[in-house]
């Protein structure tokens, strides 16, 4: 048996899977899930008017193309004790700004607080969706891990009253 690398062939790659549209089936499905994650694969068989075994493999191969990226739990922040949420806009200085933005993006990506990272164009160069226990914890996340940092040259804070999600947006990476 020989090897592609020992006889000069070509070493195979694996076919793209990914598919430039969504027929109708597979868009519900997307949209379905994205409501609702805990929807049961009967549930969406009967919605879609497909066999559950058809629902499965449908679902399975949205997953493998990378165009469901995961399940994910909706956290109620204030049942957790993060009550006061923000999103806080942060300008990075200028000079070296690749190597600022990604070091930036990977210690405050890390932080508990945490709810999602924005980075993003226009007058803030990263939006910062964070959830607390109360304002001295706000005021000490701004401080403490944002404005210390030498990269940092200036943070814009809104504190959220409410807000509706629609969807859960996939990483950009």
């Amino acid at each position: 048996m020989s090897h592609p690398e020992s006889t000069g062939a070509k070493p195979s790659t694996p076919k793209d899977l990914r598919s430039p549209e969504l027929d109708g089936i597979d868009a519900e499905l997307v949209r379905l899930l994205a409501r609702d994650g805990r929807t049961t694969n009967a549930e969406l068989a009967a919605a879609v008017s497909v066999a559950p075994s058809t629902a499965h493999v449908r679902v399975r191969s949205l997953v493998e193309r990378g165009v469901i990226t995961g399940f994910h739990a909706a956290v109620d922040q204030t049942a957790i004790g993060r009550g006061l949420q923000a999103m806080v806009g942060v300008t990075l200085r200028p000079g070296s700004r690749q190597e600022s933005i990604s070091e930036f993006a990977d210690e405050v990506r890390r932080l508990p607080q945490v709810v999602q990272l924005f980075f993003v164009g226009g007058a803030d160069d990263f939006l910062i969706h964070i959830a607390v226990p109360g304002s001295s914890e706000l005021r000490e996340f701004v401080v403490e891990h944002l404005s210390a940092q030498r990269s940092v040259a200036s943070t814009r804070t809104s504190v959220i009253f409410d807000y509706h999600r629609n969807v859960v947006a996939a990483s950009f990476d």
